[in-house]
């Protein structure tokens, strides 16, 4: 299996010219997946990196079109790619997280006894039954 090439976010930064601030409004807005940001240790610290070829492309494209199409309406467009797949969102106080129906190893609900409960099978039977509708 190959390993999939990554780009640290200040390459991809510096590689587009792009600003942090750029960057992190096409992530709220969905233009850039969260789960493409992928936090790393390194011996300086953690950095985040992202699956060069996709984010690149990603860039590229927002580049290319953000002067023709309000952002909102070209993450609508890009969505439709991710819509491809199904996912999990998870929904906190402190924003949200998507997750890859077919990446999720386990989904488990936490007690405060300490009790663990193992949900994975119930939530893939639900999306299994959304399918069938």
């Amino acid at each position: 299996m190959e390993q999939e090439s990554l780009i640290s976010k200040k390459m991809l930064l510096e590689k587009y010219g792009i600003s942090y601030g750029a960057l992190y409004r096409w992530k709220r807005k969905g233009l850039i997946p969260d789960r493409w940001f992928i936090k790393k240790a390194t011996v300086t610290g953690q950095e985040t990196f992202f699956p060069e070829k996709l984010v690149c492309e990603r860039v590229e494209t927002i580049l290319s079109m953000k002067e023709d199409i309000l952002l909102d309406d070209l993450a609508k467009n890009l969505s439709g790619e991710e819509k491809k797949d199904e996912f999990l969102l998870l929904s906190t106080e402190f924003g949200e997280k998507s997750f890859k129906i077919s990446e999720i190893k386990g989904i488990f609900l936490l007690g405060k006894e300490g009790t663990k409960a193992d949900i994975t099978e119930k939530i893939k039977q639900y999306f299994d039954e959304m399918k069938g509708e």
